[in-house]
């Protein structure tokens, strides 16, 4: 038998909320039934971690990374102010309005009052809170800086959102003219010409080699439509299966390096993210081997993660950080200096954050840079084809003249 959490008006409109045990989930749809309940939202409770949703609003009340950064930041002002850690946990779980962030914040409170550390109750959420995350959490508790070392982890989540963020509203015009092209166009190939030549045929006058071109890729489209969707599935099942494996994800990445302009922006976009996940770590009184392991879980590019591999050799060979990174060829020589440094002046995280700050700069100037081009591109091309396709009606309207009286 397994337990469910419903949620039911009774015939009088008013809603009940409570606990039953069925067999399976139509079973505790049939038992409410049975109880003259109407179901409105059942789900099967789990005895650990957080209850699954299948519910359409569940989507909306999904936990993003902007709820994880504004609940690290309140509870460091409230640890800060002096509450201990069960009771700040607590009125976050009471202020919290999403419900599904409100168990999230429960289930680590309920962990931690039992006796577990606060690092060990945010591991056994990890679809929530990174390595990174509870690496830095575990250091703060050991120091007896948890405070000081969330307001870091706040400053780091917002760093990332907002490049992040950055990034996407940059792409986000780019992919709505992409995909209001592509409608105009198919719908102009599959519904509009077809019926424009029809005409045209029905009169018995010859259409224009470029109509008849385009009639071919038209009827082609709407004749083997289900062909070129089984093409794109296996095209795109070879790509992925292709890229799951260590040796096409390594030669993928490495060539994605080499594209001009779209290279230059991961490997600017990963070092950013390397030095300020690196520094922040160190900063917060991490381990520098350790850090470095948190580090290469968290690039997502093979080429430059590999690298860091390197890198541990020379921290454990006494070696520092800056000279196994040089001979990686991955990093720029303006990154390695400035690690060179820092090394030197014995400030390595400050400058790993301002090399995070400087190329998280030149990310948004390349993103800026590279969406100049893309855009007026992208209208060009659009504009050429669909000016092919209205040239090739004019051209079948004009044939008109030809068609014998």
């Amino acid at each position: 038998m397994a337990t469910f959490v419903y949620r039911a008006a009774d015939r009088g409109g008013t809603i009940q909320e409570g606990v039953l045990e069925a067999k399976d989930l139509a079973g505790a749809l049939h038992r409410l039934r049975e109880m003259n309940f109407l179901p409105l939202d059942v789900n099967p409770k789990q005895s650990a971690g957080l209850s699954t949703e299948y519910s359409f609003k569940s989507y909306f009340q999904r936990i993003k990374s902007s709820d994880i950064k504004d609940f690290t930041l309140q509870l460091a002002t409230l640890i800060d102010a002096g509450i201990p850690l069960d009771k700040s946990l607590f009125i976050l779980e009471e202020m919290c309005e999403k419900e599904k962030l409100k168990e999230l914040i429960g289930t680590v409170r309920k962990n931690v009052h039992s006796g577990a550390t606060f690092a060990d109750s945010l591991a056994r959420n990890p679809r929530y809170f990174t390595r990174l995350y509870i690496n830095m959490v575990k250091s703060g508790e050991t120091g007896g800086v948890l405070d000081k070392i969330l307001l870091r982890l706040a400053d780091f989540l917002e760093s990332a959102e907002e490049l992040k963020g950055y990034i996407v509203q940059a792409m986000m015009y780019p992919l709505l003219l992409m995909v209001v092209g592509a409608i105009a166009v198919t719908l102009l190939l599959t519904f509009v010409l077809p019926k424009f030549t029809r005409i045209f045929e029905d009169m018995g006058t010859t259409l224009p080699l470029p109509t008849q071109v385009l009639l071919l890729f038209s009827n082609f489209i709407k004749d083997y439509w289900y062909f070129i969707l089984l093409t794109i599935g296996i095209v795109i099942f070879s790509i992925r299966s292709y890229l799951a494996k260590e040796e096409g994800r390594y030669k993928w990445d490495s060539f994605k390096l080499r594209i001009p302009l779209w290279g230059d922006l991961i490997r600017k976009l990963e070092i950013s993210r390397f030095a300020r996940t690196f520094g922040t770590l160190i900063n917060s009184g991490v381990p520098i081997l350790q850090a470095l392991a948190i580090v290469k879980d968290t690039l997502t590019n093979r080429r430059i993660s590999l690298s860091l591999v390197e890198v541990y050799g020379g921290i454990k060979e006494g070696s520092g950080v800056a000279q196994p990174l040089k001979t990686s060829n991955v990093f720029p020589p303006m990154a390695i200096h400035m690690i060179i440094v820092g090394e030197e002046t014995g400030n390595l995280e400050a400058m790993l954050l301002k090399i995070a700050d400087t190329y998280e700069k030149e990310v948004k100037s390349t993103v800026k840079k590279m969406m100049s081009l893309i855009e007026p591109a992208l209208i060009l091309l659009m504009g050429l084809f669909i000016g092919f396709i209205v040239i090739s009606m004019l051209l079948a309207i004009f044939s008109v003249n030809e068609i014998p009286f």
